[in-house]
């Protein structure tokens, strides 16, 4: 289980420009059945800020992002090497609990996939599993609200999540993530499948939220990234079948934003903002 007491950051006060990492990286791969998924991976994630991860189909983006909250656990054959540190703690140090170090990191998926039960129920879920239920009425009203959905569904809390629209659905899930007062919010692709004006809603709730949250996001849109985030990290295909090497994702560049769209170091990165390859 993580303690508490071990997170706690305010006795050292951080510069606005340099927040202090959520997450350092180091040499992490993963491997799934024994064949090589990403390899190599050293970066560290600002927190309250939001991070992109962007790159070719098969890079690893979401392999990547499911590290972060130990889902790779859940994935038959999946193994991790190197470490990841959350707040200076190892995530994968043997007396870390995996439930626990998904309360404190939510996720979101591509698909809106909320539970066949009510709206009000739906965010209930985490709270009840969690056995955060002292005051639920105002927990989940703090949740709808962060996820700028309360004033759209107060009236209809009894009513089935599946009665929502994509994007109401996709900020459902987001307050049913942001139910258990996670410190980080992982969000896969998680306007694929939603409208432009059902994503315009999503982005600009993402930064409303990193006000208090640090999210990363895996996006193939990277207008979306250069719209959205403060630090992306470019991903890409390393290796191939006609070269003899068993293709795995690396990590090409992490930097600022702006930095990367206008200014790339890596010629690699420059040809896939350009839609020279990828």
């Amino acid at each position: 289980m993580i303690v508490e007491t071990e997170l706690v950051r305010d006795d050292i006060p951080i510069p606005e420009e340099h927040p202090a990492p959520v997450f350092q990286v180091r040499d992490v791969a993963v491997t799934y059945g024994g064949q090589p998924a990403v390899e190599g991976i050293t970066m560290d994630v600002p927190s309250d800020r939001i991070t992109a991860l962007i790159g070719p189909s098969g890079c690893g983006k979401s392999t990547l992002i499911r590290c972060f909250n130990r889902m790779n656990d859940l994935i038959p054959g999946a193994a991790i090497a190197g470490r990841i540190d959350y707040h200076g703690l190892d995530l994968y140090g043997p007396n870390v609990d995996p439930v626990e170090v998904r309360r404190r990191i939510g996720m979101v998926f591509q698909q809106p996939n909320p539970f066949p039960k009510s709206i009000y129920e739906n965010v209930a879920f985490g709270l009840r599993v969690n056995k955060m239920t002292d005051d639920l009425d105002a927990r989940i009203e703090k949740a709808l609200r962060d996820a700028a959905l309360w004033d759209e569904v107060k009236r209809k809390l009894k009513t089935p999540a599946t009665s929502l629209s994509g994007g109401q659905q996709q900020r459902l899930c987001i307050a049913r993530a942001l139910a258990t007062a996670p410190d980080v919010l992982l969000m896969d692709e998680p306007c694929s499948a939603l409208d432009p004006i059902a994503t315009t809603k999503i982005e600009d709730l993402m930064h409303q939220l990193k006000t208090n949250y640090t999210i990363l996001i895996v996006t193939h849109n990277m207008q979306q990234a250069a719209r959205v985030s403060d630090r992306t990290a470019f991903l890409t295909v390393q290796g191939s079948e006609e070269e003899g090497i068993i293709p795995r994702g690396v990590l090409v560049e992490f930097d600022d934003t702006e930095r990367i769209f206008t200014n790339p170091s890596d010629s690699r990165t420059e040809d896939y903002i350009t839609g020279r390859f990828g």
